[in-house]
């Protein structure tokens, strides 16, 4: 008799929160300052609620590994589907690189050492081929990861906001809160870091790649998306403020924010509570790249067996299936980008490798919007477990919204808008970092087109 699956709905809920909740996220986010509270308001609203229900409906009806890339490819056809598993794809090794950058730091706070160039350069290839093993094992055999995770990040969040409060009324803050602070910020600064929030939103349909695990899918799906949503808006609020009584906003390290919030608010550099803090911060980070690399994989490995990415990216596990050479090319991909940190330029790497990520993240979620739209016309008679109420003016309503505040914020943070040179060298890296990948991704499907094509004719 087949045991009893293992990723029940508390399991999921908490899978949900330590997907989307990502703790290092939170200072790049604190930065925007006391409007921060405005733009999460906002976008829960015209973001997170439409995005919510678009994922529950097309993860409880199209199920499978594909995810997004399944969803985009059954109405736009292929190519899109290639485009967005590309940019779904490469968006991880950037990311898995940022945490790797930042993981020395936190050693060091951990164990109260400095360590030179190149050690810290083993620490960071040791962490990304770690989380390469990790996700060489199905999402059941990890949920013990994924959980704890998501408990510590709730942890980590409560304690930063608790503490916070405390000094907010024991000694004050270090950004007053007035009503003008409160309404919107419309610099550049400020907005380029809008996507941040954004960022902070998705995930939502990466647990329907953990389908197969789930105990009751039709209910467990909508229902930890919207239960994790709500704590998950609170985790942020609660943390963000903590972090702006501790810091001024002009001088939050989009990095270290976290934990120099912790250090600053307790008066403690290093110690044991700060030891603890790095150490499970930490813990948080391996928490967020093993739950990701789940989805990631098993979403390019799909796209991948229908030809819609490089043959090595479709390699399985012998022993269990899991999408094997997605995985190692996580790790070659992040790793190259480690070893050549050192000779950049902007050494504030955690936010030129995370932003560059965010952008391509975002630009992969793009399509997903629309694509609900276009399913539900030309394929209105698929069974949906779970279904979007409303006309056909609701649901455009529902499309266009999230989608306009993707755009709006790939706009702000990839594309230069003024011509101040200090701005330019933080933003230009982006831009052509993110034109870069795009047109790899091109070349990528134009190869795959021809590849096709030869095949089908020595066929013949």
């Amino acid at each position: 008799m087949e045991g009893k699956k293992k990723f029940s709905l508390f399991s999921a809920v908490l899978s949900v929160i330590c997907v989307v909740f990502v703790a290092e996220a939170a200072a790049p986010v604190a930065a925007i300052g006391n409007s921060q509270y405005f733009w999460w308001l906002f976008l829960l609203i015209t973001f997170l609620l439409p995005y919510g229900l678009i994922s529950s409906e097309l993860g409880t009806t199209y199920i499978g590994e594909g995810g997004i890339y399944d969803w985009v490819t059954k109405a736009f056809g292929h190519r899109w589907g290639s485009r967005v598993s590309w940019y779904y794809w490469i968006n991880f090794p950037l990311w898995l690189a940022s945490l790797a950058v930042i993981t020395p730091d936190l050693l060091a706070t951990i164990f109260g050492v400095e360590f030179s160039t190149v050690v810290q350069i083993i620490i960071e290839l040791i962490f990304i081929w770690f989380i390469i093993w990790i996700s060489f094992y199905p999402v059941s055999d990890s949920v013990w990861i994924l959980n704890g995770a998501a408990i510590i990040k709730m942890l980590l969040a409560i304690l930063i906001g608790g503490i916070g409060v405390y000094v907010a009324v024991t000694r004050g803050m270090a950004n007053e809160i007035t009503v003008p602070s409160l309404l919107p910020s419309f610099d550049l600064n400020s907005l380029s870091f809008i996507s941040v929030i954004i960022f902070n939103l998705l995930g939502f349909e990466v647990i329907c790649t953990f389908a197969g695990d789930m105990e009751n899918l039709n209910k467990d799906i909508p229902k930890s998306i919207i239960v994790a949503g709500i704590v998950i808006a609170a985790i942020y609020l609660f943390s963000a403020f903590g972090i702006g009584v501790a810091i001024p906003t002009d001088q939050i390290n989009t990095g270290s924010g976290l934990m120099d919030s912790f250090k600053l608010l307790t008066g403690n550099n290093s110690g044991l509570f700060i030891g603890l803090m790095a150490f499970l911060f930490l813990l948080t980070l391996f928490g967020n790249m093993a739950s990701w690399s789940l989805g990631v994989n098993n979403t390019v490995c799909y796209a991948a067996e229908n030809g819609d990415m490089p043959k090595f990216f479709a390699k399985r596990s012998g022993k269990n299936k899991m999408p094997t050479g997605a995985a190692v090319m996580n790790g070659v991909v992040a790793s190259i980008v480690v070893v050549l940190a050192p000779i950049l330029p902007n050494q504030d790497l955690f936010w030129s490798f995370f932003s560059l990520n965010l952008v391509m993240f975002l630009l992969s979620y793009v399509p997903v919007f629309p694509a609900f739209y276009k399913l539900r016309q030309i394929d209105p008679s698929t069974p949906r477990p779970f279904r979007v109420k409303g006309n056909k003016g609701t649901l455009l309503v529902l499309t266009i919204l999230p989608m306009l505040m993707i755009i709006i914020s790939l706009i702000f943070t990839a594309v230069p808008l003024e011509f101040d040179p200090a701005y330019l060298s933080e933003q230009l890296p982006i831009t052509i970092g993110a034109i870069i990948f795009i047109l790899i991704g091109e070349f990528i499907i134009f190869y795959l087109k021809v590849k096709k094509k030869g095949s089908e004719l020595n066929g013949k």
